[in-house]
């Protein structure tokens, strides 16, 4: 009778010290999310900017949210967010919703377009699980660096980005990495020439 009475402790033990350390974790959880949830926000909000190329340099996040705020808005566009960049109360570019899958998983993103439909302005790519050192470098400057200010006026057999050394070719394939800049292209060519032909917003 003694033994099993000796192993109601261990037992009630645990139990007590599984709720208190699950408390704490919640506690913990519920005071942190508040700074997690705006450090997403301004992450996002810095890559927009950096579509539109009016990201300040070496800019807070205090300072990305208030050029955000004063310089975004944004509208639905088939079920996603279209960013509305504007100056004086004029439209100056969109940054448009790209997605589509990869070699090793979905890729999505946002490509700035000016407002008469003519120019990039820049890419974003808000999730991507290619190979790092691969196709992983899509986020990288040197691949996005391509599509500042990339004339789009003229769409030939419905592309406006072709990888080069195909005729018309506009940017640089990533070198051995070729399947997944060729998903890239497609769904960019998808995605933003449907938004083209499209949208009748502002």
């Amino acid at each position: 009778m003694a033994k099993k009475k000796s192993m109601v402790y261990p037992v009630v033990f645990m139990l007590v010290l599984a709720g208190v350390l699950t408390a704490i974790l919640a506690f913990i959880n519920e005071q942190t999310l508040p700074t997690i949830q705006f450090n997403e926000e301004i992450e996002l909000k810095e890559k927009i900017l950096n579509v539109f190329d009016i990201l300040p340099e070496n800019a807070t996040p205090e300072i990305i949210d208030t050029n955000f705020n004063e310089s975004i808005t944004t509208e639905d566009y088939e079920g996603n967010p279209l960013y509305i960049y504007k100056q004086n109360g004029e439209t100056v570019a969109y940054a448009v919703p790209f997605d589509g899958p990869g070699l090793w998983g979905s890729i999505n993103g946002y490509l700035g377009i000016t407002a008469d439909k003519n120019t990039i302005t820049g890419i974003e790519f808000i999730k991507q699980e290619e190979t790092p050192g691969l196709g992983g470098r899509i986020a990288e400057d040197e691949y996005k660096n391509q599509y500042r200010d990339l004339d789009i006026s003229n769409i030939v057999n419905n592309e406006i980005i072709i990888n080069r050394p195909a005729p018309g070719g506009n940017v640089d394939a990533i070198a051995g990495a070729t399947q997944t800049s060729t998903f890239v292209t497609n769904m960019l060519n998808e995605d933003v020439i449907a938004f083209i032909e499209t949208w009748k917003g502002e």
